[in-house]
Formats: C-alpha cells, structure tokens, sequence
C-alpha cells in the first residue's frame, strides 16, 4: 500500500474560539517555546459572529514536549482565550467504518483509495443491510456484516451495529450510499462522526427516482452534497460539494452515470478532509482548511 504525502511525525491543533488580539502569536509562541517548526497555518475570523478558527500543524521532530503532555500543556493557553480544542497526531490513523445499501458505486471508490494510500485509514469492518456487497468486501479482505432493517427489528438492529462499532474502536462512520435513516440515538453518539453523500440538484427533486424527476424538468445541472449526520435528514454542516452540467441530449442513464461519478468524488474529498483533520464545525456550518 502507498504511503500519504501527509508528514509522518506532526500533530494538528483544530481551534475555534472568540475572535480577540494575540490568538495567533500565543499559539505559535506556544509551538516555538517547545522547538516545534510550524509545517502549516490557516486562520479565518467570521467577522459578523467575531468567530476565530484556526488548523496549525506542526513538526514534532525535535519537540521538547512528550506526546502525552502536549495537550495538558496547552491546555492553559486555551482556557485563557476561550478555545473549543483539539489535537490530532498525523501517524495516528484512524479507524473508519462503511455502511452501505446495495449501489456500489462509492463503496468501490472509496476502497480504490485506500488501497493506493490516497485515504490513510484502517477499515476495520463494512455494515450493510444487503448482502450484494459482500463480494467487494471480501475481495479487499474486510471483515463484511449483515444487518437487515425493517420497521420492527429497526432498533434492535441499531444496537448490534452500536455494539460492534464500538467493539472495533472504530473512530468515524462512511456513509457510501446507506439508504436508511439513522435514529436520534445513532446520531447523537456519533456527532460530527458520521458522513453522508446524497444527490443534489438545483431544483430538488425529493424522494425516489431523482434523476428521472430532473429528467423530466430538464436541469442543467446536476450535482451531490457531502454532510456530517444530524437529527434533520440531509441537513448536517456541509463539507464539500460540486456539481456537473447536463444538457437535453442526456437520458435517465446519462444522469445516473454523471450522478455517480461526481457522488464518488465528492465523498472522498469530504472523507480525506475529515481523515486529515481539516475540518471544523461551527454554527451548524464548516470550515475546511485546504
């Protein structure tokens, strides 16, 4: 497997906090103190809301500070400005989980990426409520589970798939088409872990048969939406989106096809951001730091 061009041996600090004087030179000052060498820096304020957001990575080659006392030392600094924290390591992989219904397309997308290392995860386990991708699982060696969902069993099922998440400390959940809606319970232990891609269209074409609906009013552009799950369906703060234009040679097919692929892109660009702690949530809304 290839390796991320993402440094070895950094850690990133996510902030938010509100906007005042000296966040920045306090917390560069914090890494300079340590002998850190500052690799990346982004900041933005939101002017109207006096928001600070904040991605700093840096070297921990020759930092004087252990791993294990980084956080608590910094920890001061953060309660002085207020700061809403944390801090990731760069060779601390995470552990990411699919969930996925019978459309492949995003499934196979998303395993095409961590083989080649372009996605730096271990995927310790794919869930289902088909068996139809069982063959795709087992091709890239992952262990491969089957829950069928219906009105009555909806629940119980949700705590077997709780329980075995939790059994593989999993750290973030893939939706790669999952056609279920997952319940307030689900959503609340994993907020802001769990991400989601769907269609969307400029009109909206709500419920089945989407592409055949934009067929019909002839949009000229058709496009998908990647979010992190919340208790409001296909609502959550926003990570990435994009869009492709369509014109009225295309058929039903056509939109499927250019569907598809733009929901496969979409979705990894979101998982990458999230695996690379890009990401900060704030106000129902994102930042994501390129």
């Amino acid at each position: 497997m290839l390796t991320s061009s993402r440094p070895v041996n950094s850690a990133v600090l996510l902030i938010s906090c509100p906007d005042q004087r000296g966040i920045v030179a306090a917390v560069s000052g914090f890494i300079a103190r340590h002998h850190g060498n500052i690799l990346e820096s982004a900041q933005h304020t939101e002017v109207e809301d006096r928001i600070f957001l904040m991605r700093v990575e840096f070297d921990l080659e020759g930092f004087t500070l252990p791993r294990a006392e980084i956080g608590p030392s910094f920890a001061p600094l953060a309660q002085e400005f207020g700061m809403d924290w944390r801090l990731h390591f760069s060779d601390a992989r995470k552990r990411m989980a699919i969930m996925v219904s019978r459309e492949d397309h995003c499934l196979t997308d998303l395993l095409w990426r961590w083989r080649s290392g372009e996605i730096a995860v271990e995927i310790p386990l794919i869930l289902s409520n088909h068996p139809d991708t069982r063959p795709i699982a087992a091709a890239a060696g992952i262990p491969f589970h089957v829950f069928p969902i219906s009105a009555e069993n909806r629940a119980q099922q949700e705590e077997r798939e709780l329980a075995l998440l939790a059994e593989h400390r999993v750290d973030f959940i893939v939706l790669a088409r999952y056609m279920q809606v997952l319940s307030p319970r689900f959503v609340a232990e994993w907020r802001h872990r769990v991400i989601n891609i769907h269609h969307g269209f400029l009109p909206a074409f709500a419920g089945a048969r989407p592409y055949q609906q934009a067929h019909r009013r002839g949009v000229k552009v058709i496009g998908a939406t990647s979010h992190y799950v919340t208790e409001e369906l296909d609502s959550g703060p926003i990570i990435c989106q994009d869009m492709v234009h369509v014109g009225h040679r295309d058929s039903v097919k056509d939109l499927v096809r250019k569907g598809r692929d733009v929901e496969r892109v979409v979705l990894a660009r979101a998982v990458r951001a999230h695996v690379e702690d890009r990401i900060l949530v704030y106000q129902h809304r994102t930042a994501v730091f390129a």
